[in-house]
């Protein structure tokens, strides 16, 4: 005889314990607060409503050694289920034939996976402050507000800040126990689910992975294990946004060339990444130093994608025409003709810092908020003219491709 357990509030939930039991299930109901220490002998599957309180690393590690399978049944959020790697929940109105046929089966067939496959996002901009970080955590908040299951990653080895601008935890494990999990082969869905925070925005949840507490630290984020946990969070979230450091030449050392390099998370996520936004500072020092920077960007990366974005776009530094101003330069010395300009928003940036917040939840209606959504939903069509080559290209160049 099958016997299963149910953890779910709704009314509903009786009519398909109902439902199961005249299939001849034994039907076992417990609420929250019985889930910490349940008996897990005997049983088959356990069927609970996900949200925070119910669906646990904890549950989970205690039903994979039960052998007890979990299946998410409910009107729950499907994305807290995804966390863990769980298929959607079934509507309370699936028969009980159907559910048992689910158990036996493994799978569910009534709601197949669907939409644009899952991708890693780096942003990189140059040595001077451009604002990277700012807009890697802008754009996350934008996808989630798209509706995809998003990450956050703070892979900067030099200078890590996410946690500080959202005002998470030092102590939090974050990348760093993530790539050693990864070293040892032991990383899946489930433990990048426990090692993340949770962090909640005005656009949904957005799981943060922290950086480093110490940069001293960076032998950590070594490039296999930087790889490996960017791979596996493909089938953890749909989209992966990684804050990387300026820097990602490769380090010579003659004396040890097995040596860990300095900026070997950086390049590997950029080797890693589906698409690449690149943030320059909008000022005559910012737009050098990205063009110096660029040509190496587009020597390392190929053919992948790269998104332009010009930041704290403002009159001054720049005359009146700003926007032409960096156009034509990017232009004539990156080949570069396609620029995403964000603008200058102070008053909401000195918000999101006092409240340890995305600039979203604190000043929705910024220019800058609206500016980012932009470049967020741009990122689904846009290509880099300028792939595969490592100083830009001419226009006639252009044209012939």
């Amino acid at each position: 005889m099958t016997s299963v357990i149910l953890c779910a509030a709704d009314e509903d939930a009786a009519m398909l314990a109902s439902d199961l039991e005249l299939e001849g299930v034994g039907v076992r109901r417990v609420d929250a607060s019985e889930l910490p220490g349940l008996d897990l002998d005997g049983v088959d599957a356990l069927l609970i409503a996900p949200t925070r309180a119910t669906l646990t690393a904890e549950l989970i590690g205690a039903c994979d050694r039960a052998g007890v399978r979990v299946l998410p049944v409910g009107s729950a959020d499907s994305r807290i289920a995804t966390r863990f790697g769980l298929p959607a929940p079934l509507a309370y109105a699936t028969p009980a034939s159907e559910v048992l046929r689910v158990l036996a089966a493994g799978t569910i067939t009534a709601q197949p996976a669907s939409g644009p496959r899952p991708r890693v996002i780096a942003v990189w901009g140059p040595h001077g402050a451009p604002g990277r970080t700012t807009i890697a955590i802008q754009l996350a908040v934008e996808l989630c507000r798209a509706g995809r299951h998003t990450a956050l990653v703070d892979a900067d080895s030099v200078a890590p800040s996410i946690s500080l601008q959202l005002g998470l935890s030092d102590d939090a494990p974050g990348l760093a126990a993530a790539c050693r999990r990864a070293e040892l082969g032991s990383l899946d869905v489930a433990e990048l689910s426990r090692l993340s925070t949770a962090v909640e925005t005005s656009a949904g949840t957005v799981e943060v992975l922290s950086g480093l507490n110490r940069p001293s630290r960076w032998p950590e984020l070594g490039a296999a294990r930087v790889r490996t946990t960017l791979s596996t969070s493909r089938s953890w979230v749909d989209e992966t946004v990684v804050d990387v450091s300026a820097d990602f030449d490769a380090d010579d050392d003659a004396l040890d060339p097995g040596a860990p390099a300095r900026h070997a998370a950086a390049a590997a996520t950029l080797l890693e990444a589906d698409a690449v936004v690149a943030v320059l500072s909008a000022d005559p020092l910012g737009v050098s130093r990205f063009v110096r920077g660029h040509a190496e960007l587009r020597h390392l990366l190929g053919a992948t994608p790269v998104t332009v974005v010009a930041n704290r776009v403002r009159p001054g530094p720049l005359g009146i025409d700003a926007r032409g101003q960096i156009r034509r330069t990017l232009d004539r010395f990156a080949g570069v003709d396609d620029v995403a300009f964000v603008p200058e928003d102070q008053r909401a940036a000195d918000a999101a810092a006092l409240h340890a917040r995305a600039i979203a939840d604190v000043s929705p209606r910024s220019p800058l908020v609206a500016a980012v959504r932009r470049v967020a939903a741009s990122l689904d069509v846009r290509t880099d003219v300028t792939a595969g080559s490592s100083r830009g290209s001419s226009r006639a160049a252009r044209r012939l491709r």
